[in-house]
């Protein structure tokens, strides 16, 4: 189970946080006639703190992790726990500061190699698309390496020290290359990102190199090129994996895909405490390099 020194930690650096920037958060807001906002008892920094706990502990629902563990083995940790009920409503509000605190304490830096890659979050079956009413109008039907499927897809940016350096969640028909085209998504880039043959693209190599990115794609076998591969470059487009190791460890132990969800609020909070729980993980795929001097070895 997670130990009391990693819970500390993460309520640290969420509380740090949150005293920044909520009050300025509360005063931006609109406010909605005369509704009084009344203070609950679980703080936001403590209901971020178990969101992101939950993908940290192995468990499988959020239902059992929450009725199970916290309740019972944290609630010295966490003295205002409230119901289940009470917590799921406390928890959909928390989507901005979950995605604030991502994107401003939670993601790496760029290091000069940087590697991209997009997997399908599926919300259902193909067989239950027309009966699925969750995510009218926000997810659509897209095709992937092994299929269609319907749901959204999630563009990540990597380091080779094994951080997510960046998201995009788009919908499932969108082209890979599109999100590469937003300055917002490629503002942290520079020097060289790798990625598959889905990124081939003449106008996206000459945009992103007159702003700072080399971008390295594999050839596709019916494209007729003169241009060579540095060997360097050669060597680092076979090391892609270690983006793809990282959406596994995302799929299949932080849960970031699942067909159990009630609301598009539910599956955003998902997503970002997912990611977040990434990010305190200790052991993170990293890619060894050594330097070589490859100027003369060219591959043809």
């Amino acid at each position: 189970m997670i130990l009391t020194s990693k819970i500390t930690e993460i309520f640290c650096s969420i509380d740090d946080f949150c005293q920044q920037f909520l009050p300025v958060w509360n005063r931006r807001l609109i406010a909605g006639g005369k509704s009084r906002i009344k203070p609950a008892r679980l703080s936001p920094s403590e209901v971020m703190t178990i969101q992101v706990l939950f993908h940290l502990s192995g468990v499988r629902t959020f239902k059992k992790f929450y009725t199970d563990y916290v309740c019972k083995q944290f609630r010295d940790l966490f003295p205002g726990l409230v119901s289940y009920n009470r917590f799921t409503e406390l928890s959909g509000q928390m989507i901005v500061p979950l995605a604030i605190y991502l994107k401003t304490n939670a993601t790496g830096e760029c290091t000069g190699i940087s590697f991209i890659d997009s997997t399908p979050l599926r919300v259902c079956h193909n067989r239950r698309i027309h009966s699925h009413k969750v995510f009218d109008g926000l997810a659509a039907r897209g095709q992937c390496s092994i299929g269609w499927f319907y749901g959204f897809k999630l563009h990540l940016i990597t380091s080779d020290s094994g951080h997510v350096v960046d998201f995009m969640l788009t919908p499932g028909n969108t082209d890979d290359r599109k999100p590469l085209r937003m300055d917002g998504f490629i503002k942290k880039l520079f020097g060289k990102l790798y990625g598959d043959k889905g990124y081939i693209s003449k106008d996206l190599f000459d945009g992103l190199f007159a702003g700072g990115i080399h971008l390295v794609t594999k050839l596709r076998k019916n494209m007729k090129t003169n241009l060579v591969t540095p060997m360097a470059d050669a060597i680092m487009l076979r090391k892609l994996a270690i983006c793809e190791t990282i959406i596994d460890q995302l799929k299949n132990i932080f849960q970031i895909e699942h067909s159990r969800h009630r609301s598009p609020k539910n599956f955003l909070t998902n997503l970002f405490s997912a990611l977040i729980a990434y990010n305190f993980t200790e052991k993170k795929p990293i890619l060894k390099t050594t330097y070589v001097d490859t100027n003369q070895l060219m591959l043809f």
